[in-house]
Formats: structure tokens, sequence, C-alpha cells
């Protein structure tokens, strides 16, 4: 399955969090591929952030763009940016895991009271189909931050319940670490390297990677090919944290932190028991929701696949797909290049 039918010229699109790594990124490639987009509305708190966004895409160049400033948390003024709108990219959340340790009610109150506002603006208007995004974090959480994305990513498959006769449909996408995005190691380091010692939590750390262009294909694959109530997971290579620290800085020494309270030795996006639920699709898991038999054999049907082995479980320790220092060390260079005065060599 691809998404060569895929077809959004005509369509109204809202993103939340609009203005952040994925969103940016999704825009530029939505705005190349289906250059007759009704509208493009970009949902997100940060003025600044909007402003700086629009010098890149401005609205008289794209015709079809909307900068709509709000929060998740406020339900009426979500539901207002809903009119219209048949998409909904769900990428608003906040997280920074030790923040959500500190701040633990107001991740709850955007992770998860503004997913549900999202699920009831939907469900009180013309949408018609939704995609959240989520994060490994979510699968078997042991901090504030993943737990908050797991209540989320149930809301929104539950929400198809509850659906009535309505023409709607949520779904979610679940991936890993993001090269360069805001919060992730890779700024972090490169900053770090001119102190010639790069914080390492622990020597055996290790991470799933996915581009924001992978990101972007696997919610565009969603879109064509949604039932309702699947959690999508890309297959994807893992990565050592002190290979990273190499990669950026090698011939900064590597000094052991310890890991940080809420922290995974490794990350885990199907546990043992998701994979009771989850079938295999090409390139792509889908967990599928826990529901009778038949209805699952419709699931395996549409995607002509069937459940993968008792005892299966995707975790970034055991991948069988591996980044060395060499590969990223290409996947970073792009992003170095473009945001620093210095290149990795």
């Amino acid at each position: 399955m691809d998404i060569s039918n895929l077809d959004l010229n005509g369509k109204s699109i809202l993103i939340t969090g609009g203005t952040g790594s994925f969103g940016k990124k999704f825009v530029e490639i939505v705005l190349k591929k289906f250059p007759l987009i009704k509208r493009l509305v970009i949902y997100s708190r940060d003025e600044l952030k909007q402003f700086e966004m629009s010098q890149d895409f401005p609205n008289s160049k794209y015709e079809c763009i909307r900068y709509f400033i709000g929060d998740v948390r406020d339900y009426p003024r979500f539901k207002r940016a809903c009119q219209g709108i048949d998409i909904i990219i769900h990428a608003a959340a906040l997280k920074q895991v030790p923040a959500a340790e500190y701040n633990p009610m107001e991740f709850i109150k955007t992770n998860i009271l503004g997913a549900q506002n999202i699920i009831d603006a939907a469900l009180g208007t013309n949408v018609q189909h939704i995609v959240a995004l989520s994060t490994d974090k979510a699968a078997a959480p042991i901090n504030l931050y993943g737990a908050t994305k797991l209540c989320s990513d149930k809301l929104f498959v539950a929400a198809n319940n509850i659906k009535g006769k309505q023409d709607i449909k949520f779904s979610v996408v679940r991936y890993g670490n993001v090269i360069g995005s805001r919060g992730s190691v890779v700024p972090f380091f490169i900053n770090k390297r001119k102190e010639g010692i790069l914080p390492i939590t622990h020597p055996e750390m290790t991470r799933f990677n996915i581009s924001l262009e992978y990101g972007v294909e696997l919610v565009l694959f969603a879109l064509e090919h949604a039932i309702g109530g699947e959690i999508f997971v890309p297959k994807i290579p893992s990565y050592k944290i002190t290979d990273m620290a190499t990669a950026i800085a090698p011939n900064c020494r590597q000094e052991i932190v310890g890991i940080r309270p809420g922290e995974k030795l490794h990350e885990e996006m199907i546990t043992e028991t998701d994979a009771l639920n989850t079938i295999e699709i090409g390139k792509y898991y889908a967990i599928l929701p826990s529901t009778s038999d038949a209805k699952r054999n419709i699931y395996l049907n549409h995607y002509k696949a069937k459940l993968v082995e008792q005892g299966f479980k995707y975790n970034s320790g055991t991948n069988t797909e591996w980044l060395s220092v060499d590969d990223l060390r290409k996947e970073i260079r792009t992003y170095v290049d473009s945001n620093f005065s210095y290149t990795i060599n």
C-alpha cells in the first residue's frame, strides 16, 4: 500500500502545533504535492513562531494558508477554527520529559484534555478525518509525558466508537526521535561540544530514529488508508546514544551522568501485549483496536495482512536495523549546515 491515490487538492486541512518541526515539514511537503489545497490552517499559540513561519510561507504566495492563534485547551476557539475543515492533523503537545515530571497538570491539560477538545470539536463540525501524532514513549510509559500521550492515543482510538452515523474517522501515528527537532539530543550535543565534554546518560542507551519526511509520509499513509482506530508504527532504525555523540563530536570526551527521572534505557513502540492486535503492512505496523474477531477481520481484509507472531515486540534495543556513526553523520549534516556556522566533517 502506498499514497499514490491520495488527493488533498480541494481539501481544507488544519494542523495543530503547526509551527513546530513536524508542522513546518508537513506544510512544505503538502503544498508541493497538492498545490490546489483549498485551505491550510496553521493552529498554534505562539504569535512569534507564526510570524517567523509566515516569512517562509507567506499568504501572498500561498493563498490557502491561514495563521490561526489558539490553544487546544481552549475548546470554543478550537471549534471555531474547525469550521469548514475536512482534515485535522494533531501535532500539538507538551513533550519535555523532565518538565512533565515537575508540571504534571499542565501536560494533562494540553495532551489529554486538549485531545478531548479536538475530538469534541471534530464531532461537532463536519471534519472527516483526524490523525493524531503520538510517541514511542506512549508504549508502556514510565514517565508522565508518555502516560499523557497514551491517554491521548486511547481517546482518539475510542472516539471511533461514539461517532454515530457521522462520516468521520480517528487514527494515530506513533514514531521515535526526529533528528534536529526542537528539544532533541542533536542540537543539545552541538551546543555542548564547544565545552569538550558531552554528557551521556547511559552507555547502552538506544533510541529509534525517523526523518521528518518519513513522519509526514506516515501521516499521509494514514490519511489514505485508515479505517479508523489504528495506531500506525513505521519500521525505522535505531542508534546508540554514544554513536550519536561520536558522530557530532568525535574529539569530545563522553561523560556518563546517569539516566534522568522518567527516562528509559531503550524505547518501545509495540509492546508484547500490543502485538496481540498488531498487523504488518509492508514498511509499517498497525496496532488495531481491541475488538471482536469479526471487526478485526475487517482490518485484516482491508490491509490484506495478518497478525504478527505471538511474543513480538518492537524495541529500540533489539531492533534489527541500526544506524552507524557514518550513517548518523550523514543524517545530521543537512540539519547542521542549515542551522549552525560550522559543519559536521
